[in-house]
């Protein structure tokens, strides 16, 4: 299984936002900090609010902020909101599916059972579970002017 870009560039948004969570952060310290592109992003950022998953404020100050405790944000459903409608075999899509083994494959069964089994364990996971304590990536992601105060002896 392979995420897309889409995916990989919400939860790097997501992750800017929570480190920097008493701050509006701009989609341009965002694609700066991580290292992608100002229009890839902001196709992103869009679904994410449409979610309900960040805010956007316009204006000179304006910029993202998560519109939920980080705490809230399940990483799993984030992982839906881009993975679904992505075939994950060419027989997972009926519009474009080839394959001369589909009506007797029982491997599609299988994937089946692990992609589940994939969103389940996401499930566990929040936004929080991945910033909380993390020193390396909060030094990576901070847009403080100051180095951000971390306790490593939290960190998982």
């Amino acid at each position: 299984m392979r995420l897309t870009i889409r995916t990989n560039l919400a939860m790097r948004i997501l992750m800017v936002c929570a480190v920097n969570e008493d701050m509006t952060v701009r989609t341009a310290d965002i694609a700066q900090k991580c290292n992608a592109s100002l229009n890839h992003l902001l196709h992103v950022v869009s679904v994410l609010q449409a979610h309900g998953l960040i805010e956007t404020l316009r204006g000179r100050s304006g910029g993202l902020r998560l519109a939920r405790p980080s705490r809230e944000i399940l990483i799993g459903r984030v992982l839906r909101l881009f993975e679904n409608g992505v075939p994950l075999a060419e027989c997972f899509d009926p519009d474009s599916n080839t394959c001369p083994l589909a009506p007797h494959c029982r491997l599609r069964g299988f994937l089946v059972g692990a992609v589940n089994a994939f969103y389940r364990e996401m499930d566990r996971v929040t936004l929080e579970d991945l910033v909380l304590a993390n020193c390396g990536l909060e030094t990576l992601l901070s847009l403080h002017p100051q180095p951000v105060a971390c306790n490593p002896s939290l960190e998982i």
